[in-house]
């Protein structure tokens, strides 16, 4: 099973060959953001799931009582880079509304059940991410 950066890498090599298709079958991406303290390119692989043209992803970071690195990155910088498979693109994050939630949050919890018990172990109100593609 791949994890962090070496499954960044080898995501990156095979264009989503190895990596795409993750633990049971959940679908992953790769989502490059600027470190906020160190403007230097982070890269994390990231499960997903696209909703009416947009990608989604969620900031769980297992249910810890805060959000992860990458959350805070892309708050201070919502342009950001994702990669599905062999396709790179420009993006702006957006934290979903509270209603957007509503409708995301099931179908995420649908591909990776996790996030429900993630959601149970922590008094944090976990972030929903919309990636939508820049032209």
């Amino acid at each position: 099973m791949l994890f962090g950066d070496e499954h960044v890498r080898r995501y990156e090599e095979t264009d989503g060959e190895v990596g795409h298709d993750w633990e049971n079958g959940a679908p992953t991406l790769i989502l490059t953001t600027k470190g906020r303290k160190t403007g230097k390119e982070r890269k994390f692989a990231l499960i997903y799931q696209e909703h009416e043209g947009d990608y989604v992803i969620v900031a769980s970071k297992g249910g810890a009582d805060e959000h992860p690195g990458w959350y805070h990155n892309l708050v201070a910088d919502p342009q950001v880079t994702v990669q599905v498979k062999a396709d790179k693109f420009a993006a702006k994050a957006r934290t979903a509304s509270e209603s957007e939630k509503a409708v995301l949050w099931p179908k995420m919890a649908a591909v990776w059940p996790a996030f429900d018990d993630y959601q149970k172990k922590t008094d944090r109100d976990i972030p929903v991410v919309v990636l939508e593609r820049v032209a």
